[in-house]
């Protein structure tokens, strides 16, 4: 291995530039010696050094990319389809786009689900202090006043003393979960652990439907562009799917296309598409354009999920703030309401 796996960011810049390159006339091997002459990065020379090496021992573009190990199997496969249809410049172009929508829908994912986390660990945090440090020094004034703790109060000062004293017990059950969390994630495969989790909750599992669909729809797109035959255009796309639900709908309908069955009918009776995006599908299978209307629905696709994300992230910001604000004031009242009740009386 020449190099870690290239992240979408990388792999659609790399799928630009060949597609420059290949459109201007030049030949694969001489814009890749250009990309390695004109680059300033050690790890970017490394690799298309080993791509050149490579290419001079077979003479295929898609087998030196392959035999680095940092690109995925779908876009070498793609690669060997272009190579072989000889249109390597358009499938080249549609991967930049491809990639370049799936970093989009990945980013989204990203926001969706780091602010939220940074939101939750802060509030976390302040109740913690709270509890750990502020609820003693009520605690002595209460002594000092010739009285204790009662009610909320005590069970909250309770609670804090058991975080203070088994801190680091806490700490290592928290890490010990996290740990087997992640190993049973890597084991269980495309992620689907999280998806079995998420599949009971409405809103989670809409967004994992529509994520699966875009990439979809967007690997169809590429597949179709380049000449292939809807059998190997769902073989193909069904390596871009994390779902394991809509697995088993792909599963079925490509069993259905090898059958006889028009395309377009088997998606929309698997719900594979649904409403607009169904009608979309079928009025460009009878149209004869169906690869362009499939790159359509992935961009629309990709605009719901944006726009879903950024509703929901709308949405939780202010309803963290509030359960924040409601638990801070909760603390405090507790032990203010008898503290100046205590103080009244004297």
């Amino acid at each position: 291995m020449t190099k870690a796996m290239l992240n979408n960011h990388e792999l659609s810049a790399f799928c630009g530039q060949m597609a420059v390159i290949l459109k201007a006339g030049i030949s694969s091997v001489e814009g890749i010696t250009m990309m390695n002459e004109e680059t300033d990065s050690e790890a970017d020379k490394k690799l298309l050094t080993a791509i050149l090496h490579s290419y001079d021992s077979t003479g295929h573009l898609y087998s030196a990319l392959a035999e680095t190990r940092a690109f995925p199997d779908y876009l070498v496969q793609m690669t060997r389809i272009g190579e072989e249809s000889g249109s390597l410049d358009d499938v080249m172009s549609s991967l930049s786009d491809h990639y370049d929508r799936e970093e989009t829908v990945r980013r989204s994912i990203r926001n969706a689900v780091v602010y939220p986390l940074i939101m939750t660990g802060m509030m976390v945090a302040v109740i913690i202090i709270l509890l750990v440090n502020v609820m003693p020094v009520f605690s002595q004034v209460f002594e000092e006043l010739g009285t204790s703790m009662s009610g909320l109060a005590l069970t909250l000062y309770n609670i804090g003393n058991v975080l203070r004293q088994y801190a680091l017990t806490i700490v290592l059950i928290l890490a010990a979960i996290l740990c087997l969390f992640l190993a049973v994630e890597l084991s269980s495969g495309k992620g689907s652990l999280r998806y079995k989790i998420g599949r009971h909750f409405k809103s989670i599992r809409r967004s994992n439907e529509e994520i699966a669909a875009c990439r979809f729809a967007s690997g169809m797109a590429l597949t179709l562009h380049s000449g292939l035959n809807p059998d190997q255009c769902l073989e193909l796309s069904e390596a871009l799917n994390e779902d394991p639900d809509f697995a088993e709908k792909l599963s079925a309908c490509r069993k259905e296309v090898e059958d006889g069955r028009d395309l377009s009918d088997s998606l929309k009776s698997h719900q594979i598409f649904t409403g607009i995006y169904a009608r979309m599908a079928s009025i460009g299978s009878k149209a004869g354009s169906l690869d362009s209307v499939m790159g359509q629905i992935a961009d629309l696709y990709e605009n719901d999920i944006d726009t879903s994300l950024n509703n929901r992230l709308a949405v939780i910001e202010p309803t963290l703030i509030i359960v924040l604000s409601v638990l801070v004031g909760a603390i405090l009242l507790s032990v203010m309401f008898p503290l100046l009740s205590i103080m009244s009386s004297l």
